[in-house]
């Protein structure tokens, strides 16, 4: 029996090489003063950023660079707000990576509702509801990993709660997201395998949540098998256009899925892990990918050995190495093939950005505070949290 669902998605995505040639025509269609919020170089520079600012003045639409350097912090968005009221900005182009976009999705939020980051934050703030549709707004990511061009939530970080959470609303979706993977070519090989494995980690949770359904997940099961072959090429070969491309589209399909069903336990970690210490969300997910699933493959055996969730996990293992095992060499086959992976891009192990096994109980006690945690397929106790850290340290 199919159970009732909800599907949130953009209005309109621009997807394809070439596509961002059309910006200004885009923005001209929502707004006459803009803010671009980006991580994709500095004003001045002769690059993308020049080239945007450029691009959207000759198209009729007044400008405004803010630059968002890291993560973005509380502090960051109400600058940004800040700026954007003050040159009487109707509309926000998001430019860059993950951090860039979330940043412009909070700020667009902001702009029409009002107050404090704060106010309607997740976990650590008062968790207010939106109600005003965000301010006019488009997506250009230049990597392929967040999807957050296409979800309905924006991670904003809290030094002092020492925290990553969301403010999280079908109200923030961005009125276009515009895609163009020739963005992503000069990407450098160790971002390029962090983004793209935070993606195939969202396509993977995503399809394993408990809220799982059927469109997202065949969507995910499609952008699983893209991801798997796809990412490998892009990192060795940045200039690879239909390996950017591939990756492209299954960052947006990991995007989609993950705005409609949410994540897991790995993304439960990665907040408060990307919060208190310098690992770039990517690379926390991609350490910590093979030992979560281990460790959910491990707690739904115990619970059912028929339970359902196994039968996805080896559907998985199907999708990322091509073969069609039995369902327990293909669980078996998907998680080695993860490890190998990750190996191969050369991501480094936890312990090489300054955690040490005195902070896993820290981290599992503040991991249990993560929205990302409730969709997890399975209930994880504090030993097999705490399992999963030493493996990925």
């Amino acid at each position: 029996m199919i159970e009732a669902f909800d599907l949130f998605s953009v209005e309109q995505v621009a997807f394809g090489t070439g596509r961002w040639e059309q910006l200004g025509g885009f923005a001209r269609r929502l707004g006459s003063r803009s803010l671009l919020v980006t991580n994709a170089g500095d004003p001045g520079d002769g690059g993308l950023v020049d080239r945007t600012l450029r691009h959207l003045e000759q198209s009729g639409v007044a400008a405004t660079c803010f630059r968002q350097r890291g993560e973005p912090r509380v502090e960051d968005v109400e600058r940004a707000v800040a700026a954007a009221r003050e040159q009487g900005c109707d509309l926000v182009v998001a430019l860059g990576g993950g951090s860039a976009i979330d940043a412009g999705k909070a700020v667009a939020g902001l702009l029409t509702n009002g107050g404090s980051v704060l106010d309607y934050m997740e976990v650590i703030g008062q968790g207010r509801k939106l109600t005003r549709p965000a301010t006019p707004w488009i997506a250009v990511p230049t990597t392929a990993g967040t999807g957050a061009e296409v979800t309905r939530n924006a991670v904003i970080g809290c030094p002092e709660k020492r925290f990553k959470a969301s403010l999280r609303s079908e109200l923030l979706l961005p009125r276009i997201a515009l895609i163009d993977p020739s963005l992503a070519v000069g990407v450098p090989p160790h971002v390029t395998a962090c983004s793209g494995m935070d993606a195939l980690c969202q396509l993977i949770e995503s399809f394993t949540s408990n809220r799982a359904q059927p469109l997202t997940d065949a969507w995910a099961l499609h952008g699983i098998r893209l991801a798997a072959r796809a990412l490998p090429r892009a990192v060795a070969a940045g200039d690879d256009v239909e390996a950017r491309t591939q990756m492209a589209l299954a960052a947006v399909i990991s995007g989609v899925a993950l705005t409609n069903v949410g994540l897991g336990a790995v993304h439960g970690f990665a907040a408060p892990a990307g919060a208190n210490y310098p690992i770039p969300h990517g690379a926390v997910c991609a350490r910590l990918l093979p030992p979560v699933i281990e460790a959910n493959v491990a707690a739904l055996h115990a619970e059912d050995r028929d339970h359902p969730g196994l039968a996805k996990y080896a559907e998985i293992g199907r999708a990322l190495t091509g073969t069609c095992d039995a369902a327990s060499d293909a669980i078996e086959a998907g998680i080695g093939c993860l490890n190998d992976l990750v190996d191969q891009l050369q991501i480094p192990p936890l312990r090489q950005f300054g955690l040490t096994p005195e902070g896993f109980a820290d981290l599992v006690s503040l991991a249990r505070k993560a929205s990302s945690m409730r969709y997890n397929p399975v209930t994880l106790s504090d030993a097999a949290l705490t399992e999963i850290l030493q493996k990925a340290w």
